[in-house]
């Protein structure tokens, strides 16, 4: 069965070296949502990429760079996401954050694949 919903997808770009309280700025927001119920995150990290500084930070051998591109997604409703958006003000302090419209897809119920090969 097939479930679907509208949401909200917000992204927020962050540098490797980012940090928040003390620890890595992409996992205390991990678990910051996840503290605030929020319905799932995932932390992304990039091979090159720059910001608005141009600086040009990569996974090549010839440039390594220590502060790699992070993008973290969370996905939930609306109204949930602009809650959290005003609770981020202090804690993304340097990045970019966008958001754009999304539908949840759920399915649900029948037999898990390795189920299926199973004889009686």
């Amino acid at each position: 069965m097939k479930k679907e919903t509208d949401a909200m997808l917000l992204r927020i770009f962050i540098g490797e070296s980012d940090r928040y309280m003390g620890k890595p700025l992409h996992q205390y927001l991990v678990e910051f949502f996840r503290k605030e119920g929020l319905a799932g995150v995932t932390v992304l990290r990039g091979v090159s990429g720059y910001g608005k500084n141009s600086i040009v930070h990569t996974t090549s051998i010839l440039r390594l760079s220590t502060d790699l591109p992070i993008i973290v997604e969370v996905v939930d409703k609306p109204d949930k996401i602009e809650d959290i958006k005003k609770k981020l003000e202090g804690v993304v302090t340097e990045g970019l954050i966008t958001e754009e419209k999304a539908k949840i897809v759920f399915y649900e119920g029948g037999e898990k694949p390795e189920e299926q090969n199973k004889i009686g």
